[in-house]
Parts: structure tokens; C-alpha cells; sequence
């Protein structure tokens, strides 16, 4: 039988994506064999996830210390190209295969019950206030960068949808990623390729 300890964090981490319960129950002993110090440290690092919040501008995760995020504070980053993607792991994904020098709008994870919910509703709404501030509209660009599957096609439509009548030039990413795919977990070169070859 296994100490009440081991059984509630294996129940709690076993909730966390690509964890399931065999691993956070091995990942609980691992942890407790460490010695204390060592323990200390890990309980501060997950202490310090409360330090954070979202970005006002573009909804990236941002220490709460700071106005903006890394990016939307880059004064070297293109204000009038962004990329409209899902997760925060989207836009490491991007940004490591080089290339892109612009901004972005996390949407947030995207439920299939409900395509666009509060969440995305009012971030997209957001970006079309921003939108609206720029002064030659149509030299900017919306890269609605989604995972090309099925459900990342339909999602993109929608928002393509809401931001026709803002007057920017509103492309998809291109097909260098699979189809049933996700931005996630592409390489560098074929994400770089679906950014080049946007439609």
C-alpha cells in the first residue's frame, strides 16, 4: 500500500500533460529520495509559478513584475505582423525555428465543444482593437497559425472570419506541418517552411 503522501501527489501530477499515473507516482518517489535541500528548491520553483500572469497586449505568460511580456516589450519586433496561435508552447515552437520576427496573440487551448469561448472571444477582440490603432491597415498581416487538422482548420476559418472586415491581410499557415499535426511538436525546418509558405 502506498503512503498517503505518494498516492495524493501521484493524483495530482498524474493531471498534467504527458504525466499520467505510473510516471507521477515514480516522479513522487524520485522527489522524495532527494534530500531536503534539493526538495526545498523544487517547492520553490512551483511556489514561484504564482509570480505570473498575461500579457495585456498579446496574453504570453509574463512575470508579474513586468508591464509586458519579452516580446511585446522587443521595440525590434514587427508591431504590424502577428500570429494568432493556441498555446504558450506555439510560440517557443516558432520562435525556435527562426525566422519570424513579429508579435502574437495566444488564443488560448482550444475546446472542441466550444471552438471560440470567453477566453478567445475577448482576446480576439483585443486583437481587433489593436488592429484598428494601425495606421496603413493593409500593410499589416494576421498569421492565423492553428495546427493544421481538421478541427485547427475549422477554428482558423472562424477567426478569419471575424477579422475580414478589419482591413488586414489575414493568411494561414502554410502546409509545410502535417495535416492531423501539431505546431507543438513540428521540427524547425518544416515550421520554418509553413511560415514562408502561408496562404
Amino acid at each position: 500500500m502506498l503512503p498517503p503522501e505518494i498516492q495524493n501527489f501521484a493524483e495530482i501530477f498524474s493531471k498534467l500533460p504527458a504525466i499520467g499515473p505510473r510516471m507521477a507516482t515514480r516522479l513522487a518517489f524520485y522527489i522524495a529520495s532527494l534530500p531536503e535541500t534539493d526538495r526545498k528548491k523544487i517547492s520553490h520553483a512551483l511556489e514561484n509559478l504564482g509570480n505570473l500572469d498575461r500579457c495585456p497586449r498579446c496574453f504570453f505568460i509574463k512575470s508579474s513584475k513586468e508591464k509586458f511580456c519579452g516580446f511585446c516589450a522587443d521595440s525590434r519586433r514587427n508591431p504590424f505582423l502577428i500570429a494568432v496561435v493556441e498555446k504558450e508552447t506555439d510560440v517557443f515552437s516558432i520562435e525556435k525555428a527562426g525566422g519570424f520576427g513579429g508579435m502574437y496573440c495566444v488564443i488560448g487551448e482550444l475546446d472542441r465543444r466550444n471552438p471560440l469561448g470567453e477566453t478567445q472571444k475577448k482576446r480576439l477582440q483585443k486583437l481587433k482593437d489593436t488592429v484598428s490603432g494601425w495606421p496603413e491597415k493593409n500593410k499589416g498581416e494576421i498569421i492565423v497559425a492553428l495546427s493544421p487538422n481538421t478541427f485547427g482548420d475549422f477554428v482558423s476559418e472562424l477567426i478569419k472570419q471575424g477579422l475580414k472586415n478589419t482591413g488586414v491581410n489575414v493568411t494561414r499557415i502554410g502546409r509545410g506541418i502535417p495535416t492531423g499535426g501539431e505546431v507543438e511538436f513540428a521540427d524547425e525546418e518544416t515550421l520554418r517552411n509553413s511560415l514562408e509558405n502561408r496562404k
